[in-house]
């Protein structure tokens, strides 16, 4: 038997001062969403641990069968798979988001949806300065971007105890408290910098 997983994420967004405190969902006209509810099984579960982000990346993990507490570790190194990319057990996939920040604040989490081409010749061009055997800036889809740190090469200056914030988290905020802290947080700062400064007279910019 074959099932369609049907996930509307993020579809109930925040409750809004402009819909009386209701989420858009809340306010929406559904009538084939209400339809499906009073002629199936309407049932609730929790998919996402109290631990962990309440994001796409851990409950998509929990609603294919795979207990998230014991497998997630990132958007990245799923991403990594998904493009053919193998991951010694010592290396590193960190989430390369392209991104538009004014005066230090996100505007803009998809650096306006970047088209796919685009994001690939600025990673190029970032591979080309900045990247090296150990390092290496993979494109993906649109602002959706890679990098992977080879520890056969140079081992990594990364721990578990790193933390860096998503940027779709930080949307019209500063950015100013939320760069990355932790072990091997200078190396990813620095690249941040780095690729700013490179990135402003590109003619995709």
């Amino acid at each position: 038997m074959k099932y369609a997983i049907i996930i509307p994420d993020g579809a109930a967004d925040e409750p809004q001062e402009g819909l009386d405190g209701r989420t858009p969902l809340e306010a929406a006209d559904t009538p084939a969403m209400d339809s499906l509810a009073a002629a199936g099984v309407v049932a609730r579960a929790c998919h996402t641990p109290k631990s962990l982000p309440a994001g796409s990346e851990v409950g998509n993990m929990s609603l294919l069968g795979y207990d998230p507490l014991t497998n997630f570790t990132g958007r990245a190194p799923i991403e990594a798979a998904a493009q053919g990319i193998e991951l010694g057990d010592e290396d590193w996939a960190i989430r390369c988001n392209l991104v538009t920040v004014i005066d230090q604040e996100m505007r803009n989490f998809t650096a306006d949806h970047i088209s796919t081409a685009e994001a690939t010749e600025l990673l190029a061009v970032a591979q080309e300065e900045l990247g090296s055997n150990a390092l290496k800036f993979v494109p993906g889809v649109s602002y959706r971007n890679l990098l992977i740190w080879n520890a056969a090469e140079q081992p990594a200056p990364f721990t578990m105890d790193m933390r860096a914030s998503p940027p779709h988290d930080l949307t019209d905020k500063s950015v100013l408290d939320s760069f990355p802290r932790g072990p091997g947080s200078d190396v990813l700062n620095n690249l941040m910098a780095a690729t700013s400064k490179l990135f402003a007279d590109h003619p995709v910019n």
